[in-house]
């Protein structure tokens, strides 16, 4: 196993409090988000707004790496170079997301597991050779007054665990990303207990099959309230609980835990994850309401965001490719707010308009 190698492939991800950019979303889900916007559903204008991302300047200086879905690993720049060539230019890393999504649990009609075991050591092994460092596989539970079911814990978990182990003998990081939905009317506690099961079984699993949680990434959700719950916890409340949670459940042993954005918006990810990191002793702060909450933390938290990163630019842009210096404005300061947020010197503030963004375009 490329200990070593994996281990340098963390490091480099995260030096100088960067994060990952998960830009691996599947194209049903990238059309969907373009219907909601208007935008027009194809291949181009799907590869296009992938262009947009990667060529946004000095992306690199906070982002070290970037998940990428299969179609965009073999699409290329306008010009004709791939964007593979791109990152590595620019010294940003890439890896793969390697799940086939979510399929019908066998008797469980109402829930989820993740596919794509089968045949993944010889993608694996493909990907490895396009120069891919790490991949990503994603696992989700929703939770009702019945939901989720232990063999629905079970069946992912076991699934997240094997994925590990098949890329780690592939000398390739993988991130585990256990999730639990923020769809629904549970509250925090409820959220709390359904993570510490879902991740007390992930753990559990991986040890079963001999993963190095050394050289392996944990990508789990924020202890957060349903998002139809009539109750919705301040940040300090959220960050607390979440950490107690991290520290009761994932082993001082990983390196990092890169939290999801799930359905938060972009400002909200980023003053969570602020305000946790605030909690951590290593991390510079004069606030005198944190000194006794402060403690050393055995992993860096850091993040791996999606949509909270993407959607305020992705409003901007609607297809329109005249808008490109606002939407890679918008980019570059969202990647920014959450390397501020790693050093704990993130300060809130709301989403430019659309309209305050676009300066000098007709908005189309």
């Amino acid at each position: 196993m490329l200990i070593k190698k994996m281990t340098n492939t963390i490091k480099t991800l995260f030096a100088e409090e960067r994060g990952i950019l998960a830009m691996d979303e599947s194209n049903p889900t990238c059309n969907q988000r373009f219907i909601e916007l208007g935008i027009p559903v194809t291949e181009e204008n799907r590869r296009a707004w992938r262009e947009l991302i990667l060529t946004t300047p000095d992306l690199h200086h906070a982002i070290g790496g970037v998940i990428l879905f299969d179609e965009t690993v073999y699409q290329q720049q306008h010009h004709g170079a791939s964007f593979l060539q791109l990152l590595r230019e620019n010294n940003i890393l890439f890896g793969i997301k390697v799940d086939k999504g979510m399929q019908s649990l066998a008797l469980h009609p109402l829930e989820q597991m993740t596919s794509g075991l089968d045949g993944l050591r010889a993608r694996l092994n493909t990907y490895a050779g396009l120069g891919a460092v790490f991949t990503k596989w994603r696992a989700a539970v929703s939770i009702t007054a019945s939901l989720p079911t232990l063999a629905c814990i079970e069946a992912n978990a076991d699934a997240l665990a094997r994925f590990a182990a098949l890329s780690q003998e592939a000398g390739l990081v993988p991130i585990v990303e256990p999730e639990v939905m923020m769809t629904g009317t549970h509250n925090l506690d409820r959220c709390r207990e359904v993570t510490t099961q879902f991740l007390r079984a992930v753990f559990r699993h991986l040890n079963q099959q001999e993963v190095v949680v050394e050289t392996m990434i944990l990508k789990p959700n924020m202890i957060l309230p349903g998002v139809d719950c009539p109750i919705q916890d301040d940040i300090d409340i959220i960050a607390n609980t979440t950490i107690a949670c991290m520290l009761e459940t994932v082993p001082a042993a990983v390196p990092v835990i890169a939290f999801l954005s799930g359905g938060q918006s972009g400002d909200l990810a980023s003053a969570r994850l602020n305000a946790m990191n605030l909690r951590d002793s290593r991390i510079a702060s004069t606030s005198d309401d944190l000194k006794n909450l402060k403690q050393t933390l055995p992993w860096q938290l850091a993040f791996s965001f999606s949509r909270a990163i993407q959607f305020p630019a992705l409003q901007l842009w609607g297809g329109v490719h005249e808008h490109k210096k606002a939407v890679q404005d918008a980019i570059y300061r969202r990647v920014c707010d959450n390397q501020r947020a790693r050093r704990g010197v993130y300060q809130q503030l709301p989403e430019p308009s659309i309209d305050r963004a676009i300066t000098g375009v007709q908005k189309q």
